[in-house]
């Protein structure tokens, strides 16, 4: 009984509570569109179902006594602690678009996002990493106005 214990449970119940967020989310968004048959609500809902599925599998996974330690082809060192400056830099990357890309724009917010990640993943060149950020984000927002697709103004602050 008291192996039950020392097993990693709240991982599958939190992929699995992810999922069921997000399949509940997309009830909100149109599954279909005026020009498409595919719209925004589909890919969400199929997000959710594919974590409720992966929740399940790493519940069974769990249940079977599957020990997560790292792999020799993963180059992780599994005595080594987490890094938590790299852990909250790419946290605050992600949850930087949801303050910034209103204000800001597509662009702007993508540009600041890449460059937090990259050094979250060790990266020490600030200006390139920018660049990049900020030449992915012109193109996503570019590419996606084309499709018809409105992400807000390009560089708000500019009136663009």
């Amino acid at each position: 009984m008291a192996s039950l214990r020392k097993r990693p449970w709240w991982l599958g119940l939190a992929v699995l509570f992810l999922g069921g967020v997000c399949f509940h989310a997309s009830t909100q968004l149109a599954a279909t569109a005026q020009y498409a048959a595919i719209g925004p609500g589909m890919f969400v809902a199929g997000v959710g179902v594919g974590l409720m599925v992966l929740g399940v599998l790493l519940l069974v996974q769990i249940a079977r006594g599957e020990t997560f330690e790292p792999l020799d082809a993963e180059n992780a060192a599994a005595d080594q602690p987490m890094d938590r400056r790299a852990f909250f830099t790419a946290l605050l990357a992600v949850v930087l678009p949801t303050l910034t890309i209103e204000p800001l724009g597509l662009p702007i917010t993508a540009m600041l996002s890449f460059m937090l990640v990259a050094r979250s993943f060790g990266s020490r060149r600030v200006l390139p990493d920018l660049l990049t950020g900020l030449i992915l984000g012109a193109v996503s927002w570019l590419l996606f106005s084309w499709l018809g697709l409105q992400l807000g103004g390009f560089l708000p602050l500019a009136g663009l």
